[in-house]
């Protein structure tokens, strides 16, 4: 009986020693030891130390303190790892964050200039560290994590340079998966001309240019896909500029990382399948190679070859696509210059640019002729058609073909313009009627598929067109009533459109399951931002897509109009393939024949 008593006695001290204690505050006289955790007020992120794989090495970590395995997003002592369990983390008398090692030796110190004398170190819930002056909400904050970033951007952290002195921020990767030390690649705001994202091997090479701030994103990345789940904040002045996000929604937990190959992804943790699903990654091709085609050239993914020069310019090395272009005729440097448009690219690099946000698109112009260096102009802002002038001075690098890209206007030498046309019109030819055999093949293919279906469940003596006809003459006599919802009933029934929610996806917008306020499940299709339909327009369309109610198509129970919003709500089809009638041919003859 003894012997068991030592047992159990020995067992309960062994418990108690492997048993993590978790704090929500650090003074200075308080410490954070091996086995000891800074959780946030909410549970949402948790700080402590952490070693990877089989290494010995101890960092001093922040992650998500509810999702496994665990995803580090943030480590103080990187480059300087510890190896005794015996480190503590703490904050001394003046509000400096310090990691010392078993011998007392300081291993790492944020070196914060500002002191207090009493200062607080607690987690925030958005994953931010600070150290604030007293145990107050208002206290002021001495020093935080979220100004010095490692590898990953969380929601409400910022990239921001100082356009005075030129220093910055920036994500940079870590060496490899099990090793966060300081990589090679560095994801940060670049200062010079009109800011732009880029990503560099170090601080002087660029690898990949995401691009300029459009007055919605940066110009090289599918900002309507983005602007659907987040709100981005752009700030520019005569002093700083700073770039964050924040999600759209609370229930969105979403990253935004750098990884030890320099490629940039960004992650949305799903809380069905527990995991963290891939959203956006970037470089998407080799047109987002930094200068893949030289100067004075265009990167078109879909041509071959995808380099291209401008029009007025000619391959600067015969043979040699990535070379760069040059003028096949000097500028004139008087007011018989003139411009050849180009739509949809991302906009070449900014970085020698100028730019005024008080301007208008043609005092750009102007600008932009009474100066012989002057190579290109552009809006700087395409909101609400276009707003501000930013002008390009000599080569035109990085300019690629984007589908939600800008308008650039080339110069060209008066002599030039008339070839620029010619070649402009004839590519505009081309694609009216690509796109013209495209609709035709599209419209056949759907008739037959619409044929086949009725066919294959018809019966005899049953009218199979007659009916839908008569109902497409009576609608332009007299409108069916078709319920409308209100927007907010929506996003309550998709619980605020949540990426979890997504039943798949189309180029018309995503379709979304929801749930109405009477226990009714429902698919709501939103769809995209770029439809340019007006509210009459769209209604219109909604009662002949009513009228033509049919076996083969999901029945519409109606439609929400909101500013900009167009959602059409069908019935949800449980046990049938939705994206089949919602993303499939049979929706597209609708829309073409309206």
């Amino acid at each position: 009986m003894a012997s068991y008593n030592v047992f159990f006695l020995c067992s309960l001290l062994f418990s108690f020693s492997a048993m993590v204690i978790s704090l929500t505050t650090i003074t200075p006289n308080t410490s954070i030891y091996y086995n000891e955790t800074l959780i946030s007020a909410a549970r949402i992120f948790e700080a402590g130390f952490h070693s990877f794989g089989n290494s010995q090495n101890l960092y001093f970590c922040i992650w998500y303190m509810n999702i496994s395995p665990r995803t580090i997003v943030w480590v103080a002592n990187r480059d300087t790892p510890v190896n005794t369990s015996e480190a503590t983390f703490k904050v001394s008398n003046g509000g400096n964050p310090v990691l010392i090692d078993g011998s007392g030796t300081v291993i790492w110190s944020s070196n914060a200039t500002e002191t207090a004398a009493d200062p607080v170190l607690l987690l925030l819930d958005t994953g931010n560290m600070v150290v604030r002056k007293g145990n107050s909400s208002s206290g002021n904050i001495l020093w935080q994590s979220f100004d010095y970033p490692g590898d990953t951007l969380l929601p409400g952290m910022v990239l921001r340079v100082n356009r005075v002195t030129g220093v910055y921020n920036s994500l940079r990767s870590w060496k490899n998966s099990g090793d966060p030390g300081s990589g090679e690649f560095l994801y940060h705001l670049d200062g010079h001309g009109f800011p732009q994202l880029v990503i560099g091997k170090g601080s002087s090479t660029w690898l990949y240019r995401i691009g300029s701030w459009t007055g919605l994103f940066f110009s090289g990345v599918p900002w309507e896909t983005l602007y659907r789940y987040f709100n981005f904040s752009f700030v520019l002045n005569d002093q700083e500029v700073h770039f964050g996000y924040e999600p759209r929604n609370a229930s969105i937990v979403s990253r935004y990382m750098i990884t030890p190959l320099g490629t940039v992804q960004r992650f949305l943790w799903s809380s069905e399948t527990k995991t963290w699903q891939l959203f956006l990654a970037g470089p998407q091709d080799q047109c987002d190679n930094y200068g893949l085609c030289g100067e004075n050239s265009e990167c078109n993914v879909n041509n071959s070859p995808q380099c291209d020069c401008l029009d007025g310019f000619v391959l600067k090395s015969a043979g040699n696509l990535n070379g760069g272009c040059v003028r096949k005729v000097d500028l004139d440097c008087d007011e018989r210059d003139g411009f050849v448009p180009y739509k949809g690219v991302k906009l070449p690099d900014t970085s020698s640019s100028w730019f005024d946000k008080s301007m208008n698109l043609q005092e750009c112009e102007e600008k932009c002729l009474k100066n012989c260096s002057c190579t290109a102009y552009a809006s700087l802002d395409v909101r609400n058609g276009g707003s501000g002038c930013i002008i390009w001075f000599n080569g035109l690098v990085d300019m690629r073909s984007e589908s939600e890209g800008q308008d650039i206007f080339i110069r060209v030498a008066a002599s030039e313009l008339g070839n620029s046309r010619s070649k402009a019109n004839k590519k505009k030819l081309a694609g009216i009627l690509v796109g013209s055999g495209i609709i035709i093949l599209g419209i056949l293919i759907a008739g037959y598929v619409i044929y086949v279906r009725r066919k294959k469940h018809e019966k005899p003596g049953e009218d199979t067109g007659i009916n839908q006809v008569n109902q497409v003459q009576k609608y332009e006599k007299e409108d069916i009533e078709l319920p409308t919802f209100d927007f907010s009933t929506i996003a309550n029934a998709t619980d605020h459109f949540s990426p979890s929610n997504i039943l798949g996806e189309g180029g018309y917008g995503p379709v979304y399951k929801g749930v109405l306020a009477n226990g009714r499940e429902v698919a709501v299709k939103r769809l995209s931002l770029k439809s340019g339909q007006g509210p009459q327009e769209f209604k219109n369309e909604v009662t002949l897509i009513a009228n033509l109610q049919h076996r083969n198509l999901v029945k519409l129970l109606g439609c929400c109009i909101d500013n900009d919003e167009r959602i059409l709500i069908y019935e949800y089809m449980p046990n049938r393939s939705l994206d089949h009638f919602i993303f499939g041919l049979t929706f597209y003859p609708l829309c073409i024949c309206n």
